[in-house]
């Protein structure tokens, strides 16, 4: 690394640093005062990514709808209902990840150990457990094969407004190239998500480009950090709207046919009503597949609560479901769901991500 690459990450760290306090405070008053809906995901990360998630309140507790018991799904009661038709142009093309392939994903950010499992461990160790997770949804579902991914919080949301005033920072350019080639010793694909803070999904997307071009990339987007009339992140939860969806969508839908690529992918979190609105209008373009994706934690009745809340009811095209290693199990007794329990869901996530 020459001296101003090292001078720059050194400063990105610095700034790391100095937002985990504030990030760590702010966020589980804002949560609390919230109350609408299931756990927040990640920490409103930054370099100076503070692990925020694990001060944030239950939310999740204010979808469930009062479960007595672990009323998890079983393949009997997913058996009885009717499954959801996805109706998706892009699957046919040559190159298609789904429904071929069901995407296993780890999350996070390689300069921070607590945002997630992509940056807690070392890179072959991270990859050494992303392999086991593999196997084991393999096992699960012989019939689909899996697809290992890396999901990158590449534009993170900030506690403070930062010299633009967007409450956001970019990460370099490095950062990204470095977990795309840890992605290729796998065969992984890469997502790139941004947390916009103030800004604007028009503004963050063009400098993506250099990374969307390449067939194995494709794009996260967090609802949660898009904040609007002047709200900050990690003290309210954001909101993004169908309009501003289809922006994304059609900018990928675009570089696909620019670029002569495979259908990109583009996964949008959710635990909220709020976090996505007038989701009827969300328009599927032929070079795109879109999840949906839930984004809370929690015990498993609770997170199945959110799951048929926010994702099963409001069905967009493909589903998503997260598991988080730590804070699904905070309360006494929960287990984390296994592969087996995840596709008795219905309709069955086709992205799965761990953080």
């Amino acid at each position: 690394m020459n001296s101003k690459l090292m001078k720059g990450h050194l400063g990105l760290r610095l700034l790391f640093v100095l937002g985990i306090a504030f990030l760590s405070a702010c966020s589980s008053e804002g949560q609390q005062a919230e109350n609408n809906g299931a756990k927040a995901a990640a920490a409103p990360s930054t370099a100076h990514i503070s692990d925020s998630s694990k001060t944030r309140s239950d939310s999740t507790k204010a979808v469930a709808a009062k479960p007595g018991k672990d009323s998890t799904a079983t393949a009997d009661s997913a058996a009885r209902e009717p499954e959801f038709v996805v109706k998706d142009e892009a699957a046919s093309k040559p190159g298609a990840i789904l429904p071929h392939k069901r995407i296993v994903a780890y999350y996070g950010n390689p300069l921070s150990k607590r945002m997630g499992i992509l940056g807690e461990i070392a890179p072959e160790k991270m990859l050494n457990r992303l392999d086991g997770e593999v196997k084991a949804w393999q096992a699960a579902d012989p019939s689909t094969p899996v697809q290992p991914a890396l999901h990158l919080i590449f534009v993170t949301a900030q506690g403070s407004p930062g010299k633009g005033g967007m409450y956001r920072l970019r990460m370099s350019d490095h950062v990204a190239d470095t977990v795309i080639a840890w992605a290729a010793r796998r065969n992984a694909i890469v997502f790139l998500d941004i947390q916009i803070g103030r800004s604007t999904v028009e503004a963050e997307l063009p400098r993506l480009e250099q990374w969307l071009k390449l067939p194995q990339v494709h794009l996260g987007i967090d609802p949660e950090f898009a904040m609007k009339n002047g709200a900050i992140p990690g003290r309210k939860i954001g909101t993004l709207d169908a309009s501003e969806i289809n922006y994304a969508t059609q900018f990928l839908n675009d570089i696909a046919v620019k670029y002569n690529l495979p259908p990109k992918i583009l996964v949008v979190h959710r635990f909220t009503q709020r976090m996505v609105t007038n989701y009827k209008n969300i328009k599927l373009r032929p070079n795109v597949q879109f999840v949906m994706h839930m984004d809370g934690w929690g015990d498993r009745v609770l997170k199945k609560s959110t799951y048929n809340t926010y994702i099963k009811r409001e069905p967009v095209q493909y589903t998503g479901f997260k598991i988080f290693y730590y804070n699904d199990t905070k309360k006494k007794g929960s287990k984390l769901y296994t592969p087996k329990e995840v596709l008795a869901l219905s309709p069955k996530p086709m992205y799965i991500q761990y953080q």
